[in-house]
């Protein structure tokens, strides 16, 4: 059963994500983080971030892969997801900036791309901690409804709802936001050896009711998480609303014993 965390704000389960992944740095000093983008993960990098400063882990060699990036978008375009990345977690972590690695958007080299990124990230040996948001239909990454399950990174179509959720960082001008994407599948992130999902609101707690309780489907990619072994889900209250079994995940995380951690 995929792990499911309640809390009461994005701080909470952010220091939640914090704490797990400074035990991975300590352990690991050149662990591989896998990294998103969006407002859900934000709270996560800034404990972090907090972590880091106050414990001088060393970051040096801790490595990076992004899930996604839009098609042709200059790197240097300040909603590219190199650029986001670069803003939201290389600078505040004190990270490498050449150890952490973006997907290849160029239209002209994007052909092989994925296949490429796919090799990159085995080469580092897997990602150890994925950090996910989730779309209100349910997608993780930018692996639409009706991804395959067993999707490598390739490059998609988004939808209009993607590109309607996301006007709001091109000055809610949906004309802006780039039709294709380039994207880790759901094969490639089901690969990472821990599976760490964030929402927060009212918004997504229908997504999160399917992919925690519905059926596995690409009819919601994010349920591929139930097949996951070893996947955490931390949700507000809001997005936890449509939770069937709630009450006994949160009596189960309160008896969990310390030493499991997340």
């Amino acid at each position: 059963m995929t792990e499911v965390i309640i809390v009461h704000s994005q701080e909470e389960a952010g220091a939640i994500y914090a704490q797990a992944v400074a035990k991975l740095i300590e352990r690991k000093p050149d662990c591989v983080l896998g990294l998103a983008t969006g407002s859900s993960p934000l709270a996560a990098y800034r404990e972090l971030a907090k972590i880091i400063h106050e414990r001088h882990l060393d970051v040096s060699r801790v490595r990076g892969f992004a899930l996604d990036e839009y098609a042709g978008l200059e790197p240097e375009h300040p909603e590219s997801y190199r650029s986001v990345i670069t803003r939201t977690v290389v600078e505040p972590l004190g990270l490498t900036p050449e150890l952490v690695h973006v997907p290849n958007g160029n239209p002209d080299t994007i052909e092989h791309a994925g296949e490429e990124y796919d090799r990159a990230i085995a080469a580092a040996g897997g990602v150890d901690v994925q950090i996910l948001g989730i779309g209100t239909d349910g997608h993780i990454g930018f692996n639409e409804p009706g991804s395959s399950l067993a999707s490598g990174t390739r490059i998609k179509t988004l939808t209009e709802q993607t590109r309607e959720d996301n006007a709001r960082f091109f000055g809610g001008d949906m004309d802006k936001v780039p039709t294709h994407c380039i994207t880790q599948g759901i094969g490639t992130i089901m690969k990472a050896h821990h599976l760490i999902l964030l929402a927060f609101g009212d918004g997504k707690a229908e997504a999160i009711a399917e992919t925690v309780e519905g059926g596995v489907s690409s009819f919601c990619p994010a349920s591929a998480l139930q097949l996951h072994p070893h996947a955490t889900v931390i949700v507000d209250e809001k997005a936890a609303s449509k939770l069937r079994n709630k009450d006994y995940y949160r009596y189960a995380y309160d008896h969990k014993p310390a030493w499991q951690g997340i």
